[in-house]
C-alpha cells in the first residue's frame, strides 16, 4: 500500500461499527478475506495496531478508534462534496435519508411520502425510524441527511427547522370515571396513574415533565415499548396515558375499550423539528421538505383545529 484510500477507511469504519469481520465485510458488499487484508496493509502502512483479532471477535484499538472516528469524519465530507455537485444539478433530486421518531413516524409518513412523490417526483425518500439518542448519532456521523425529531436536541452541530407543535390528548379506560367528560381538566389527572414509554423515546420525556405539573403519578412497574403497547395497557383499564393529537387520527379511535378526550384550556404540546448536520450539502432539500411537511392537511389542522 503506498497510500491511504477511501474504501479502507470505510472497511476501518464498518470494523469499528460492527467489531465483527464478517459483519463488516457484508456491510461493504465484499469478502471477508478481502476486508481482512485491506485491513492488515492499512495497519502495515500506518505503523500500528488497529484491531485486535481473536477467535471469536474483533476489538478495536484505543489509537484504531482515534483513527476510524476521524476517517468517518473523512468519508462524511468526502459524500457532502458528492452532496454539493448533485445538488448543483438538481437539488431536489437523489437519495433523501431522512431518520424519524417512532412515536411520529406511523402518523406522519402516509401523509408526507405522497406529497414528496408529486412534487419532487425524482427525490428517493430512506427512511429509518428510530429512537432520539439513535437519530442524533445517525445525523452526527453522517448516516443520516436529516431527522424529525422533538425539541429542543442539545447539540450545537444540528441546525433545527420548526414544523409544528403537536398537542398531546388523554387517552383512558372506556370504563374510567373520566370517559364521561368531554373534556379533561389538568388537575383531574392529579394522582392517576400514568403510562408511559420505556427509556429513550423524547415522548416519555415531554410526559414526566406534564406529570410533575400536575401531580400525576407514573406507573412505576410499566414501561411501553410503543404506542399500541400503550393503548393494549390502557384497554386494560391499568391507567391513562398522553396521545400526541396525529395518532388521535388512527385506530386509537377505532375502538370501543379506549376513549381519547382533549383538555380543557391549554394542553401539554410537543414541539417537532427536522435537524441537519451544520454545513450539510442537502441544506435546501432540507428546509424545502420542511414546509412540505407544514403544508401537509392534518399538520395545518394542528394549527387551526
Amino acid at each position: 500500500m503506498t497510500h491511504i484510500n477511501f474504501r479502507d477507511l470505510r472497511y476501518l469504519v464498518a470494523v469499528a461499527d460492527h467489531q465483527h469481520f464478517g459483519r463488516a465485510a457484508s456491510a461493504c458488499f465484499v469478502s471477508q478475506p478481502t476486508l481482512s487484508t485491506q485491513i492488515k496493509k492499512l495497519e502495515e502502512y500506518l505503523g500500528v495496531q488497529l484491531v485486535e483479532r481473536t477467535s471469536k471477535k474483533v476489538i478495536v484499538t484505543p489509537v484504531g478508534r482515534m483513527i476510524s472516528e476521524r476517517a468517518r469524519q473523512v468519508l462524511n465530507q468526502v459524500e457532502d462534496i458528492v452532496n454539493v455537485a448533485r445538488a448543483a444539478g438538481d437539488p431536489m433530486s437523489g437519495d433523501l435519508r431522512l431518520g424519524i421518531i417512532p412515536t411520529l413516524g406511523p402518523y406522519l409518513i402516509p401523509h408526507l411520502f405522497p406529497a414528496l412523490r408529486e412534487r419532487y417526483p425524482s427525490l428517493r425518500l430512506l427512511l429509518h425510524e428510530e429512537r432520539t439518542s439513535g437519530l442524533v448519532a445517525r445525523l452526527r456521523d453522517g448516516n443520516l441527511d436529516a431527522a424529525i425529531m422533538g425539541t429542543p436536541i442539545p447539540d450545537e452541530t444540528l441546525v433545527p427547522h420548526h414544523l409544528f407543535r403537536e398537542p398531546f390528548e388523554v387517552a383512558l379506560p372506556a370504563t374510567h370515571k373520566l370517559s364521561a367528560e368531554q373534556a379533561i381538566r389538568r388537575e383531574e389527572l392529579d394522582t392517576v396513574p400514568m403510562l408511559l414509554l420505556e427509556e429513550g423515546h423524547c415522548m416519555r420525556d415531554q410526559a414526566l415533565d406534564f406529570c410533575s405539573r400536575v401531580g400525576a403519578q407514573q406507573q412505576q412497574d410499566f414501561r411501553a415499548t410503543s404506542l399500541e403497547t400503550l393503548r393494549q395497557m390502557v384497554a386494560t383499564g391499568a391507567g391513562v396515558t398522553l396521545l400526541p393529537t396525529l395518532a388521535v387520527g388512527s385506530y386509537w379511535t377505532g375502538t370501543h375499550d379506549v376513549v381519547v378526550r382533549p383538555f380543557d384550556g391549554d394542553p401539554p404540546v410537543r414541539e417537532l423539528a427536522i435537524y441537519r448536520r451544520r454545513g450539510c450539502a442537502r441544506e435546501p432539500l432540507v428546509k424545502a421538505v420542511a414546509e412540505l411537511i407544514r403544508e401537509l392537511p392534518p399538520v395545518r389542522a394542528l394549527a387551526h383545529p
